[in-house]
């Protein structure tokens, strides 16, 4: 591809494994890893080979709307799919690349079928006796992490907006979880709730805590940080 050429979901990948050997070619990719608070969900999807790749794309490219759309046509065509997901709780203990990896082989392992490829978006995921081909913005030049990245956005979006209900007051059903600024601002009003991820949390309390500070105007937070 010539430099500087824009990059395009296709199946070209995919086809260089099949002409290498390989069967089963799944694509994987992770949703949620710079959020606050939630999970971080990973999928994995096997495309069929006679998959309409047309709108498919990196999920950030996409509205909500067509994320929808293209979600449910990709659960319903593909050979398989699957997700996983890794909590709050595994980010702070494990950290979130651990978490990240989990997450991602949690997906690999619900397909139902066993991949002999995984295309992943960036690096390999550890601990897992796959071969692998790591794609440097895979999400924008691989149909099939492109189509994993779609499954798990439409997921993860789906259990903010329910917890949203059940954790009010921190906008999780409009910024699912990231650091938005109504989102900072009820962390220093309300404190953590049980999905908040502590490891990326305190710092965001203590540089809310210095801006108030400034300002003469500090709200302490109504739930002990632990």
């Amino acid at each position: 591809m010539p430099r500087g050429a824009p990059l395009a979901c296709t199946l070209e990948l995919e086809a260089e494994a099949r002409n290498a050997g390989y069967r089963i070619v799944a694509g994987v990719d992770e949703v949620g890893r710079g959020a606050l608070c939630g999970p971080v969900f990973a999928a994995a999807v096997v495309l069929a080979d006679d998959t309409d790749t047309s709108g498919i794309n990196d999920s950030k490219r996409l509205t909500a709307k067509r994320r929808e759309l293209l979600s449910e046509r990709i659960r319903r065509t593909s050979r398989a799919w699957a997700v996983g997901a890794a909590d709050a709780g595994d980010v702070d203990t494990l950290s979130i690349v651990a978490a990240t990896h989990l997450a991602m082989r949690r997906a690999i392992a619900g397909l139902g079928l066993r991949p002999d490829l995984l295309l992943v978006d960036g690096f390999a995921i550890a601990e897992l006796p796959i071969p692998q081909w790591p794609v440097i913005k895979g999400d924008a030049r691989s149909a099939s992490i492109a189509a994993a990245s779609i499954v798990a956005k439409v997921s993860r979006d789906a259990l903010m907006r329910d917890l949203d209900a059940t954790y009010p007051g921190y906008g999780l059903a409009r910024n699912k979880g990231y650091g938005s600024q109504q989102h900072c601002d009820a962390l220093g009003r309300l404190g953590l709730s049980p999905i908040h991820r502590r490891s990326f949390c305190h710092m965001q309390l203590r540089l809310f805590a210095g801006e108030c500070a400034v300002a003469g105007s500090l709200a302490p937070p109504r739930h002990e940080l632990r």
